[in-house]
């Protein structure tokens, strides 16, 4: 693998840990619901890229998970049918009340920590699938 591609991916997976960093301790700390949900969607988005630039191929420039995903499984079949209905979800968190007129979307916890919980294994699954340390690669 060019060691360049393999840089650019461990960077989409750090920041995608930032994200679901983020994500959590905003949960833990009963923060703001639709800053949750922002966060789990941006994760899931970073690693799909990362995924797909470390299989050296550029990624769309595309916010829809399920749109990403499907690129994806094409390469890792397994990961499609646990996270599709979770992408789609996350994209309606991406698109749906964030900005003005109206009040800002207010998820449920219980769905969120749902949410938050597959989005870790989604996050567990392609960092085994990268086969590599994403928090030491980097340097």
């Amino acid at each position: 693998m060019d060691e360049g591609m393999r840089l650019a991916a461990m960077e989409w997976f750090e920041r995608g840990n930032h994200d679901i960093e983020t994500a959590q301790l905003l949960y833990d700390q009963q923060g703001y619901t639709d800053v949750i949900a922002y966060h789990i969607q941006q994760t899931i988005e970073k690693y799909l890229k990362g995924y797909l630039v470390l299989m050296e191929q550029r990624p769309p420039r595309v916010h829809e998970l399920d749109t990403l995903l499907n690129l994806v499984s094409r390469l890792e079949a397994d990961l499609y049918a646990p996270f599709i209905e979770l992408c789609e979800k996350a994209t309606r968190y991406y698109l749906e009340e964030r900005y003005p007129p109206g009040p800002p979307a207010n998820y449920s916890r219980e769905e969120l920590k749902a949410d938050l919980d597959l989005t870790w294994e989604f996050v567990w699954m392609i960092r085994g699938k990268a086969g590599v340390d994403i928090n030491n690669a980097i340097e």
